[in-house]
């Protein structure tokens, strides 16, 4: 009988100790975020990992807006379309895998998105250059960018820096 109420006290202790675990809570959105871990980073890559859909080449997921700059982790498994962004800078780092990135030149079948972004198919001319794991490319605004080629998949934090006129 002894040993019945000790389990019975243990069970209840136990219980009324789970309970007061904190329940985990879902990622705050991205507006109201001004840091992210690196954990959250992981189960960002993981959930992009699994989202991605077998067509489809990159997956973004906003990681802080905090006007006028806007962070972005971007999962990359094939080549997307070039891009230009007329009133805007674009900051990369490469969180992990490699791509070939190609610079400057000009968009070709170019077409536009928005009042400040312009995408085409590809770059002809431009520089290329392998990117991989730890790099920092900045991307001046006006300028059309292209990776053109994922070795695997390459996943990417870009931060977009708007232009501030000069004083």
């Amino acid at each position: 009988m002894r040993a019945l109420i000790v389990s019975l006290v243990l069970i209840l202790a136990s219980s009324a100790a789970f309970a007061q675990q904190p329940v985990p809570q879902a990622a705050p959105p991205a507006t109201s975020r001004t840091m992210v871990s690196a954990s959250d980073v992981v189960a960002m890559i993981a959930r992009a990992k699994s989202d991605r859909k077998d067509n489809q080449a990159l997956l973004a997921q906003s990681m802080i807006q905090l006007a006028p700059y806007n962070v972005s982790l971007e999962y990359r498994a094939a080549v997307a379309n070039a891009a230009l962004h007329e009133t805007e800078a674009e900051l990369f780092y490469v969180v992990d895998g490699s791509a070939t990135l190609v610079t400057g030149g000009t968009l070709t079948n170019e077409a536009r998105t928005n009042a400040a972004n312009l995408t085409g198919s590809g770059i002809e001319g431009g520089v290329s250059r392998h990117v991989a794991k730890g790099d920092f490319i900045m991307v001046p605004e006006g300028t059309p960018h292209w990776f053109s080629a994922i070795d695997g998949t390459e996943v990417l934090m870009s931060l977009h820096l708007p232009h501030t006129p000069q004083r």
